[in-house]
């Protein structure tokens, strides 16, 4: 099948410029300037005037909730949330129910991504206090890192003892993505707010539980560790100004740092009006916070966004700072806010695209995918500016039904994705019976 994407402006490397990619199979053919046109015959052409082609999305940060949880999400309902969002592959937490902290529940998410995945897959091992014996026989061409949870979140999977930290990163074959918040300092702050505002301190108080200082703390240690046993250390979800104190720009870093979609366009304004729609762990923060993480994406100390997708049922978000589970879901909408921040004027759509495509291929070693490149995997996202439309429950592709997002008017359109040379995602629907492939690394 050769596919002609014909008459777009494709952004990849740094600029924006006028062509057409040749699709041959799954691959990148040619990319072919200005108005010229292919060589030989092509099967299917794509209209792309008017869209920006952008390399497909790569979120190195989704849970999609299965084996175990279900009720709220899956592989196949949240893929097709991604691919309808313009992500085309996805890095998937090890915190299901088995946790992914052996090597058999590794090869059981492997199995039901083979048969439910719509965009390119592939997950996370998960650190324990005592698993690192495992980590000789990780396929490091497999997966893309062992994930380190050195705060108590979703999941209960709380590495504290420091002589397992030590081993974890002087023995980590892959890199440590870390999820760094201290639970003392958590703990301490929860039982002060308890103290004066009851058995569920409101939402609005999330912030000062999860706090600026157990942040900085454990980002703190986590980069200390890493310097210690020159290892490769990512921070996921960056909140606060003072973390980015800690981070080079990259490239040129062994020790990268992530931001979330969520934590650069909401601050602690907004639990006013959408509540525990936005509790999520780490909080989000003060608008200072998050103007500082929105500098950081031009300087280079944020090297990866990503959404940190984590649906949960509404009715698990009632309550407040005790009750209601934290997590929201994102990965259809990632793009089109990142989007909506360059017309802001926070970042260019060039930048975009480093941060959200090319960044995570690099950053993890993935093969062949993240540009637009003759010879790479064929993985584009067509959007289109300047097309009004508004969030409706009846276009949310997640399986827990909602988004923090809902009401929103938007102004980019995801009009099209390719996956593999395939338009999984055309015309509003979702191409079910496509099953996309897992990554390779380095």
């Amino acid at each position: 099948m050769r596919t002609l994407v014909k008459g777009g402006t494709i952004v990849n490397e740094g600029k924006p410029f006028d062509a057409s990619v040749l699709i041959d199979g799954e691959q990148i053919a040619r990319i072919i300037p200005g108005s010229e046109q292919p060589e030989a015959p092509v099967d299917m052409t794509i209209d792309a005037s008017g869209c920006f082609v952008l390399p497909g999305i790569i979120d190195d940060h989704v849970h999609f909730r299965e084996p175990g949880l279900t009720e709220k999400a899956d592989i196949e309902s949240e893929s097709r949330a991604a691919v309808a969002g313009g992500v085309t592959s996805y890095l998937e937490m090890p915190n299901t129910v088995p946790q992914t902290t052996t090597l058999e529940a590794l090869e059981e998410k492997f199995r039901l991504a083979s048969c439910k995945s719509h965009a390119n897959y592939s997950f996370f091992f998960g650190a324990t206090n005592d698993n690192a014996d495992l980590f000789p026989q990780l396929d490091i061409h497999r997966i893309p890192g062992i994930k380190l949870f050195m705060g108590s979140s979703t999941g209960n999977m709380l590495v504290d003892r420091r002589q397992a930290l030590e081993r974890i990163f002087a023995t980590a074959p892959l890199p440590i993505m870390t999820h760094c918040e201290d639970t003392s300092i958590i703990n301490r702050n929860m039982e002060q707010a308890k103290a004066l505002y009851g058995v569920d301190p409101d939402v609005s108080h999330h912030p000062e539980i999860r706090s600026e200082e157990a942040c900085y703390e454990s980002t703190r240690l986590a980069v200390e560790l890493a310097v210690k046993h020159h290892a490769r250390l990512h921070v996921a979800h960056l909140t606060t100004a003072r973390e980015l104190e800690l981070f080079e720009p990259f490239p040129g870093s062994m020790i990268t740092a992530e931001a979330t979609v969520s934590h650069l366009y909401f601050s602690d304004r907004d639990y006013r009006s959408l509540g525990t729609r936005i509790k999520c762990n780490p909080a989000v923060k003060t608008e200072r916070d998050r103007d500082a993480l929105q500098q950081a994406l031009g300087d280079g100390r944020i090297a990866v966004v990503a959404t940190d997708h984590a649906p949960h049922l509404l009715s698990q978000k009632e309550g407040g700072c005790a009750r209601a589970a934290s997590g929201m879901p994102m990965v259809q909408f990632s793009l089109v806010t990142m989007l909506e921040l360059v017309d802001r004027g926070v970042l260019t759509v060039e930048r975009l695209v480093e941060l959200m495509c090319h960044h995570p291929a690099q950053l993890f070693g993935i093969r062949n995918r993240g540009f637009i490149r003759e010879g790479y995997q064929a993985d584009m996202v067509l959007v289109r500016p300047n097309t009004g439309w508004v969030v409706s429950k009846s276009l949310i592709q997640s399986k827990c039904g909602w988004s923090p997002m809902e009401g929103h008017m938007f102004l980019w359109r995801v009009e099209r994705t390719i996956c593999n040379g395939h338009s999984v995602y055309a015309d509003g629907k979702v191409d079910t019976d496509y099953i996309g492939q897992p990554l390779q690394f380095r």
